[in-house]
């Protein structure tokens, strides 16, 4: 037996309902983590799925889809500033795993608040997962990461290294959870260059494949151990008022 696992930004759960609920019927997943939900509510999506979820007015938000029974919500919100009212992390546990969603912030422009408060968001999120870590808890994180971790994740690395996206103390940031001994899980199973998850609405950035990778599951080593497949699936950029990111789907066995 196995369980699929995916994640999506849709960029609005109220414009993308009907994409979340097709996307659901035809994949059978069961766990989806969603982000930036824009707003403080969340609709019915399905009978068959329980949505634990932190809403904010008009920008961010997080939600898990759980098909599964006895999922128990640990925490809402990211430790380590409790200024910080952003809906962007959500950690559950079911089954003895722990599933984080996470929205990380985007950073731009760079030179401004916004690019402090993503470093910074993500040196707390280093300190979370360090902690599950040393207390030797299998995890897995996924989400809307904005970060490109690589050239091949882009497809144009010079332009975008002067976006928050690609800055080098991102990137930085970013390894330094890899190096936790965290595994990027879709790069298990492929290795190709130009494989992306988000493309923007401008510029026929689509239909010219111009696009870049910042969707990401990252897996603990007892997670790693039981992943079968993770893949990016393309199909709901293509349908008509789409989310500018696409779904991320990860299966693991039992």
């Amino acid at each position: 037996m196995s369980y699929k696992i995916a994640s999506w930004n849709v960029n609005s759960i109220k414009a993308r309902l009907t994409h979340v609920q097709e996307f659901l019927n035809t994949n059978q997943i069961d766990f989806l983590f969603l982000q930036e939900l824009k707003g403080e509510s969340f609709p019915d999506i399905s009978p068959d799925y329980h949505a634990t979820y932190m809403g904010q007015k008009a920008y961010n938000g997080v939600a898990i889809l759980s098909r599964q029974k006895d999922v128990r919500l640990i925490s809402n919100k990211l430790n380590g500033d409790e200024t910080d009212d952003q809906a962007r992390y959500l950690e559950v546990e079911w089954n003895g795993i722990r599933l984080i969603n996470i929205y990380l912030p985007n950073g731009n422009p760079l030179g401004t608040e916004k690019f402090d408060y993503k470093i910074k968001w993500m040196e707390r999120l280093f300190i979370r997962l360090n902690e599950l870590k040393n207390e030797r808890v299998p995890f897995l994180i996924g989400g809307d990461f904005n970060v490109i971790p690589k050239d091949e994740d882009c497809y144009d690395p010079v332009l975008w290294r002067n976006d928050a996206l690609y800055h080098p103390e991102t990137v930085k940031q970013f390894r330094k959870v890899l190096n936790l001994g965290l595994t990027d899980a879709f790069r298990v199973f492929n290795q190709n260059a130009e494989e992306y998850s988000f493309w923007d609405y401008q510029a026929g950035a689509w239909p010219r494949n111009r696009g870049i990778r910042i969707d990401h599951f990252l897996t603990s080593p007892a997670i790693t151990d039981r992943l079968i497949s993770c893949q990016i699936d393309k199909t709901p950029r293509g349908w008509d008022s789409p989310s500018d990111h696409t779904p991320i789907i990860l299966e693991i066995s039992e």
